[in-house]
C-alpha cells in the first residue's frame, strides 16, 4: 500500500545495540516479568504476554528461558517489581528523543537518563514535550527472504486482521497497526508461520531531523550509546533521519 517509508528505521535505532551488547534477552525478561504480573503467567489469557513470548522468539530466546522466566514472575512473590516510566527530551539541533525504561528504583534511573542527555549536548524535558511528535503504532517486520508468501497475499492477511498499512521495502515488509489491533494483526500473521523479525509497538515520528553537523552526529550517538548501555532502558526512540 506503501510507497517507501522509515519503519524499518525505527526498529534499527530502537535496538541499535542491544544484540551486541548481550541486553535484548534482560530486556525481554523484564516485559515477561510485569506482563505476568499484570495479567498471569497464562499466554492463552494474557495478550501482553503472548506479545513478548513472540518478541522474545523473534530475538532467538530460547524456550527454556522464556519459561523459566514465567514460572519465575508467577512464582515469586517477592520478585522485584517494575515501574514503567517514559523520559522525554531533545537532542543537538532539536532532535526528540523518548526513552522508555523498566526500573526498580527510579532514582537512579532518572539520574542515568539525565547524564545520557546532558553528555551528550541535550536535555530532558517535561512529559509532553516532545512525545507529541510521534504517533504509537504497532510494527511489525517480515523478512523477505524468508518469507515464502506472495506479498499481496501477505498484505490482505495484514489487512483483514485489522492492520492501517503495509509496506513493502528493499528486504523486508512492515505491517503497521493501530496499537489496540497490534495483537490481533500479529496473530494472524503468526498463524500463517509467517516469520516475523521484529513485533512490537514503537513510537513513529511525524517528522525527521536531518543532522549535517559532525559534532552534532558525535554528540546524538554518544547519548544514544549511553542510554542502550543502561539495562533499565527498555527502547529509544527518536526523529534523527539516519
Amino acid at each position: 500500500m506503501s510507497g517507501h517509508s522509515k519503519f524499518a528505521n525505527i526498529k534499527h535505532k530502537k535496538e541499535r545495540n542491544d544484540a551486541a551488547k548481550g541486553k535484548v534477552f534482560t530486556v525481554i525478561g523484564r516485559e515477561i516479568a510485569v506482563a505476568v504480573k499484570e495479567g498471569g503467567a497464562d499466554p492463552a489469557n494474557n495478550s501482553k504476554l503472548r506479545d513478548v513470548i513472540a518478541k522474545a522468539k523473534a530475538n532467538n530466546m530460547p524456550n527454556d528461558t522464556i519459561d523459566r522466566g514465567i514460572k519465575k514472575a508467577a512464582g515469586d512473590a517477592a520478585s522485584v517489581n517494575y515501574e514503567i516510566l517514559t523520559y522525554e527530551g531533545y537532542g543537538p539541533s532539536g532532535v526528540a528523543i523518548i526513552v522508555d525504561t523498566l526500573t526498580d528504583n527510579k532514582n537512579r534511573t532518572a539520574a542515568n537518563v539525565r547524564s545520557a542527555f546532558t553528555k551528550g549536548g541535550g536535555n530532558v524535558g517535561t512529559p509532553g514535550s516532545v512525545s507529541y511528535m510521534f504517533d504509537k503504532k504497532g510494527q511489525i517486520i517480515i523478512d523477505k527472504e524468508e518469507c515464502e508468501m506472495d506479498p499481496d497475499e501477505l498484505m490482505m492477511i495484514a489487512l483483514d486482521a485489522g492492520a492501517e498499512d503495509f509496506a513493502e521495502e528493499e528486504d523486508s515488509y512492515e505491517v503497521i497497526t493501530a496499537p489496540d489491533d497490534f495483537s490481533a494483526v500479529r496473530e494472524a500473521l503468526e498463524a500463517q508461520n509467517i516469520p516475523m523479525m521484529e513485533a512490537s509497538v514503537t513510537m513513529i515520528p511525524q517528522t525527521w531531523v536531518e543532522l549535517t553537523d559532525e559534532e552534532d552526529i558525535k554528540k546524538l550517538n554518544k547519548t544514544l550509546d549511553l542510554l542502550d548501555e543502561d539495562d533499565d532502558v527498555q527502547a529509544v526512540y527518536h526523529n534523527w533521519d539516519e
